[in-house]
């Protein structure tokens, strides 16, 4: 039956030999649909923590309890959502396993880079990373599901039950940031609801869980990644020659990118360094790549703007609210400061 989908898609008969695609169509289309179930998961998390913490906030400050957050209203739903979730789907399942490589260990370099010289902005800028992280981690899935599935009689028989438990993750995850933003404020008041109820006591949790989800995720990816980079290698000088300017390259656009995302933050620089990263990593590819990779990083750039525009407002309100820890940390060390020279002038 495998055999008979498969032969539906087109060949090298009818396609140029830089345009086969080096995988099977169908396996293709399953790790692209478990990258795009994990990108929801990871959506609908980072929006769940950011009503939460905003929830904590108003409970505080009264002013805030007025407010409603614009990434409430923004969530993708309906039509657009589902046409989002099958864009991104399909551009992971194009997208080949040595460019998905590729950007793994970009944003891993790019990921510690940023976490040695956050400094004191370390929480704003996790907040941030894991909002552009979405494509990525698809990314990461999807090349993790390769190597680890590599050689697999059965393959796609363990793509397809991988593909439906992600979907159910996902569904789920949607399912409880709905009825988190629609009744959390009466379920966590009135007490009788056991979701709300946990989320009110452990709800910080989330985000360091979340991270570490992210860490372990990256680490399986970064070894899958190195290992089908160098299958692409005859010899230990041609892999020399690919990973020394790859390394130098963009360790320096990195720390270029660092500093101009700290002079001017919000989500129009996070869109400009998307630019600049991925046409550096084109450059790379038209000196020591095939014309299947430009043509996939070409791809690499849709799926980022399919996961980066719709998140927009979601990059807004964490940088507002590292503003607001802020701002309220100097006003609570000014408060703390007479009280201390008081103290010091009776003794």
């Amino acid at each position: 039956m495998l055999s008979f989908f498969s032969s539906l898609f087109p060949t090298s008969y009818f396609l140029p030999g830089w345009l086969t695609p080096d995988a099977n169509p169908v396996h293709s289309l399953l790790q692209g649909l478990v990258g795009a179930c994990g990108i929801s998961v990871l959506c609908s998390l980072i929006r769940l923590h950011l009503f939460l913490e905003e929830e904590s906030w108003s409970e505080k400050n009264d002013t805030w309890s007025q407010k409603t957050p614009s990434h409430q209203n923004r969530t993708t739903t309906g039509l657009v959502g589902k046409l989002q979730f099958l864009f991104v789907a399909g551009t992971l399942a194009v997208v080949g396993s040595r460019v998905a490589s590729l950007v793994v260990l970009e944003f891993c370099l790019r990921a510690i880079s940023g976490l040695v010289t956050a400094g004191p902005e370390s929480k704003k800028f996790v907040q941030q990373l894991l909002i552009q992280s979405q494509f990525s981690l698809g990314c990461a899935l999807t090349c993790s599901l390769h190597f680890l599935h590599e050689g697999a009689s059965q393959r796609w028989l363990s793509l397809l039950l991988a593909a439906a438990l992600s979907w159910f993750l996902a569904r789920q995850a949607t399912l409880l940031l709905h009825h988190v933003l629609s009744l959390y404020k009466l379920h966590s008041s009135q007490r009788y609801c056991g979701i709300c109820i946990g989320l009110l006591a452990s709800g910080r949790r989330l985000q360091p869980c979340l991270c570490r989800s992210m860490i372990i995720t990256f680490c399986v990816a970064v070894v899958a990644a190195v290992s089908v980079i160098n299958q692409h290698f005859l010899s230990a000088t041609e892999a020399l020659r690919f990973w020394t300017p790859l390394t130098i390259c963009y360790t320096l656009l990195v720390v270029y990118m660092q500093d101009e995302q700290h002079r001017t933050p919000g989500g129009q620089a996070v869109l400009n360094t998307v630019v600049v990263r991925l046409g550096g990593l084109m450059v790379l590819m038209l000196t020591v790549g095939r014309w299947a990779d430009v043509l996939h990083i070409l791809m690499c750039f849709l799926g980022e703007a399919s996961c980066l525009i719709p998140t927009k407002d979601l990059l807004d309100a964490a940088l507002s609210q590292g503003e607001e820890d802020y701002t309220h940390y100097t006003k609570r060390d000014h408060q703390r400061r007479p009280q201390t020279q008081e103290k010091q002038h009776r003794r």
